[in-house]
């Protein structure tokens, strides 16, 4: 009896082992570039804001996060995290991004028993009001606009085996430019799978994969002359400019995490993650974290590595995780180097109950 057991759980563990070989030989060949030399396709996309890592603790670590499950935003990342979420919780990020934007994330986990856990995410990003500048009126006209982008995100994750999970989140985007905005859907799908006992994992994610879209709006609206030359015809015909649909910022990531315990109150994290983007040329991004103590985490990473002209570099974040039975209480700060750019600071809190 005992041998039929353990056939049944290594045909079992090589099953997993082969369906996850399988499942990322089909990514990899679904969207990796067809000629050697990758093309950068910058400015080609849009809903870029997508592309913007929530989470404070991954930033610290490279944003390398595709194998991470430690934390609720790690979904973000890859939805196969969602099948490995236990409980309940929320956690909120706010983030001092680039040019005075901000950036705000938050994310709620729910578990759902043996049917999985569901995932619940809200993204926006604001630009503030900016004056409206013409050629005619280089001081600006009196008048002010503003961008904002938001994205309202619900996933669905559950895990297969005690070494595998899966995930997919529906995100539904809308961009707005003063009065022109533009709306549509994107799919995010992973999954996580254990290689050894002692918690290396190999992560795999496509993000923002969805239909094309383009703006629509009043500041569209023109006066339109059919010929400038000729007098005593209507000169001042309605009519409206229609923007080509554009498609959005397809990502596929892969990578791996490797816990190490150095000793009873010290642990360190590794992770490296490889990334193919559609309107880029492929990266690499890797970090560690340090903790001490259980409560104290210390972290490096660098990221974008090998990406054409990056302006991304080093990234450093420190973290406080604190419990009080089963309620887990944890606060995170990530930095990172945009060369030219100056830098951007991510702050988060997180709650588990």
């Amino acid at each position: 009896m005992r041998n039929d057991c353990n056939l049944f759980h290594i045909v079992t563990g090589r099953s997993c082992i082969y369906f996850a070989a399988a499942v990322l030989a089909i990514l990899l060949i679904a969207f990796l570039p067809l000629e050697l030399q990758a093309q950068s396709k910058t400015g080609t996309t849009i809903g870029q804001f997508l592309l913007i890592e929530p989470s404070a603790r991954l930033t610290g670590m490279g944003n390398a996060g595709v194998a991470s499950y430690e934390e609720i935003q790690s979904a973000f990342y890859n939805p196969g995290a969602i099948g490995r979420f236990s409980g309940y919780g929320v956690q909120f990020t706010h983030s001092l991004w680039l040019a005075g934007i901000t950036y705000d994330y938050v994310a709620a986990a729910l578990q759902l028993g043996r049917i999985g856990n569901l995932y619940l995410s809200v993204t926006s990003l604001n630009s503030g009001e900016i004056d409206v500048r013409t050629v005619e009126q280089p001081l600006g006209t009196g008048e002010r606009y503003s961008v904002s982008d938001i994205a309202l995100g619900v996933g669905f994750g559950r895990q297969l085996t005690d070494r595998f999970s899966v995930g997919l989140q529906i995100n539904y985007l809308q961009e707005t430019i003063w009065h022109c905005s533009m709306s549509t859907v994107a799919f995010n799908v992973g999954t996580v799978y254990e290689l050894m006992t002692n918690g290396v994992r190999l992560g795999a994610s496509i993000s923002n994969f969805g239909l094309a879209s383009g703006f629509q709006g009043r500041d569209l609206r023109i006066q339109y002359d059919n010929d400038p030359d000729r007098y005593g015809d209507n000169s001042s015909l309605p009519g409206e400019i229609f923007t080509e649909e554009y498609p959005l910022p397809v990502l596929f990531r892969v990578g791996l995490y490797w816990p190490l315990r150095l000793n009873e109150q010290n642990h360190l994290n590794l992770t490296v993650n490889a990334f193919h983007p559609n309107d880029n040329t492929e990266s690499i991004s890797f970090g560690a974290e340090w903790t001490t103590l259980r409560i104290l985490a210390l972290r490096a990473g660098y990221q974008n590595l090998f990406l054409q002209d990056s302006e991304t570099g080093l990234t450093l974040g420190v973290g406080l995780k604190l419990g009080f039975g089963a309620q887990q209480f944890q606060v995170d700060y990530g930095w990172a180097d945009y060369g030219r750019l100056e830098n951007t600071q991510r702050f988060s809190i997180g709650f588990n109950f």
